[in-house]
């Protein structure tokens, strides 16, 4: 699937490779809209990437709502609580690329073992079937999933970000992402050394 922008249109029904994760945010939608996005793209298992998977705005979007209501689209809800957001930086972070606290946060918490457990949890789901993971957010470049998207399209698979009904993306790295060795990294890169004559 392609898209030109952000929130380009996909413009071909081409199967996804096999190694492909899909994001959506639920935002403020009317849950029918969000049971068709889900339904257009095939998707078989929502991961709840959400720390705290409550929506006192939107009750039909809290854990407890969905863990009902999937299944009666044959999708299977899995709470992944430990891929959650609202993580708090390290004093001696090295993702300086980062000045949002809340993702400089996130990226540090992508150092730890309770991450790297549940993303690999994530990898085994989506390597099996179609799977999407979703928070809150409906733009994903306001949302930690685009530093899980970051993460595995550095692995190389393909990320589709579920834009709207009809619309999807591919991810393009974060603004703060670089792959370096073929590693990804939110350090800010060094500034140039200036000649000393």
């Amino acid at each position: 699937m392609t898209g030109s922008t952000k929130e380009g249109r996909s413009d071909t029904a081409e199967e996804p490779s096999g190694r492909t994760l899909w994001t959506i945010g639920h935002s403020s939608r009317d849950w029918a809209v969000f049971a068709d996005m889900l339904a257009e793209a095939g998707i078989e298992v929502l991961a709840d990437v959400r720390r705290f998977p409550g929506s006192r705005r939107n009750p039909q979007f809290s854990g407890e709502a969905m863990a009902k209501a999937l299944p009666l689209l044959g999708v299977e809800y899995v709470p992944m609580p430990d891929l959650g957001g609202r993580r708090k930086p390290r004093p001696e972070t090295h993702n300086t690329a980062w000045r949002n606290e809340s993702f400089r946060g996130y990226a540090d918490y992508m150092e730890t073992a309770p991450w790297r457990q549940a993303r690999e949890r994530l990898a085994r789901l989506a390597a099996q079937r179609r799977t999407a993971v979703m928070c809150a957010e409906a733009p994903w470049w306001q949302c930690h999933r685009g530093l899980i998207a970051d993460d595995f399209k550095a692995d190389g698979w393909e990320v589709i970000h579920l834009v709207s009904p009809g619309r999807t993306a591919p991810h393009p790295y974060t603004p703060a992402a670089r792959i370096v060795d073929g590693r990804l990294d939110y350090a800010a890169p060094e500034p140039p050394q200036q000649p000393l004559f």
